[in-house]
């Protein structure tokens, strides 16, 4: 007999957003089910690793309010978890021309003394110029993931790993899911599959494009690269935007570039050749040469970018009780409790209106 369980949401996909939600809607006491196709901990998918970055500072204003309620998000779950999850370090962001960062506090630096100054680890390409946000950090990516996990089950979440979903289907009082363990019927299903997402929702699939993303983490303490000496940094360059994360807490120096070959995530994703390697080291050694750029993690991800890399994120206009979630483009992790929240509010009927920028209704589906 073909085992059915029930509940008020199901989710799909248990990374930084899908985690977040299931720990949104069980702290308010609703039935929920969390399923992923992979066991926790997982490299699958775009979640894993101990750190991602976290800044005000943002290309246009219309972002500005949902990077506040993704601060106090943050600051929420560390009181509600009692750990340690963001570390202040500042942030400072190299371009070429015109600015396009701003954000609360964010400032425009174009001496490079200054600039010095204010990270003297970071080496500063020549003829580039710099905007500061003293609020960037460091955010403790695995030590999240696992919070979220422990605060949702303490609410009473049902988290099931290893659990292929085999599709699903809308029925006269929500939706049924069909997995290779059975079958879940709830009002509600929110759909933040990742990489996988298209295959959940084809209606969102000419939206989105996967990527393999590589990094280089180098040896913990090293003088150079702890703050105040080095904060969270990146170089806008026409061949892709180089990012870095200080060595906050022991995690060690880890430095990626925002371009990747298109990925089929079916396929688990390549590490990082020995040519690919030495090219991230070699980036590193250029902007902050103080360091030892031998690496102790050499690691890939996937991103799943969207053509101007917004967000989906809402009900889709054929499936209402469906909710898709794809809060991507390599710049998602950050507001993984304030994503977690605003889905939690839609499936539970309440509208979130600030979330119009980033909607499947402003993307026609």
């Amino acid at each position: 007999m073909t085992a059915v369980a029930s509940a008020d949401v199901v989710v799909l996909g248990l990374g930084i957003h899908g985690m977040s939600t299931v720990a949104s809607l069980a702290r308010r006491g609703a039935r929920v089910i969390g399923i992923d196709r992979f066991v926790a901990g997982h490299s699958r998918g775009s979640s894993h690793g101990r750190t991602r970055m976290i800044r005000r500072a943002y290309p246009n204003p219309v972002w500005n309010p949902l990077v506040e309620k993704a601060v106090d998000a943050w600051g929420e779950l560390e009181r509600a978890s009692g750990e340690t999850l963001l570390h202040r370090t500042g942030g400072l962001y190299a371009h070429e021309g015109s600015s396009q960062l701003q954000g609360p506090d964010c400032v425009l630096v174009e001496d490079r003394a200054e600039m010095a100054a204010l990270m003297p680890s970071f080496a500063v390409p020549d003829g580039y110029r710099a905007v500061y946000d003293p609020s960037a950090g460091v955010l403790e990516a695995e030590r999240s993931l696992a919070a979220l996990r422990r605060l949702a089950e303490g609410a009473g979440a049902e988290l099931r790993d290893g659990e292929r979903v085999l599709g699903w289907d809308s029925i006269a009082d929500g939706v049924e899911v069909r997995t290779d363990r059975g079958i879940v019927r709830a009002r509600r299903l929110v759909v933040a599959g990742g990489a996988f997402a298209a295959r959940l929702l084809p209606s969102v699939a000419d939206l989105l494009e996967v990527w393999r993303i590589l990094t280089v983490t180098v040896r913990a303490g090293q003088p150079a690269g702890l703050p105040p000496a080095l904060g969270a940094f990146s170089v806008d360059r026409p061949e892709g935007l180089v990012f870095g994360i200080p060595d906050a807490d022991g995690n060690g120096v880890k430095l990626g570039v925002d371009a990747g070959e298109v990925w089929d995530p079916e396929t688990p994703v390549a590490p990082p050749t020995p040519a690919e390697a030495e090219a991230l080291r070699d980036l590193l050694h250029a902007y902050v040469p103080a360091l030892d750029t031998a690496p102790v993690e050499l690691a890939a991800c996937l991103y799943t970018m969207t053509e101007d890399k917004r967000f989906v994120i809402g009900p889709l206009a054929d499936a209402p009780e469906v909710i898709a979630v794809s809060a991507c483009s390599g710049h998602g992790f950050k507001f993984g409790p304030a994503i977690g929240d605003a889905v939690a509010d839609l499936a539970t009927g309440i509208e979130r209106p600030d979330l119009a920028f980033v909607s499947t209704a402003r993307r026609g589906i």
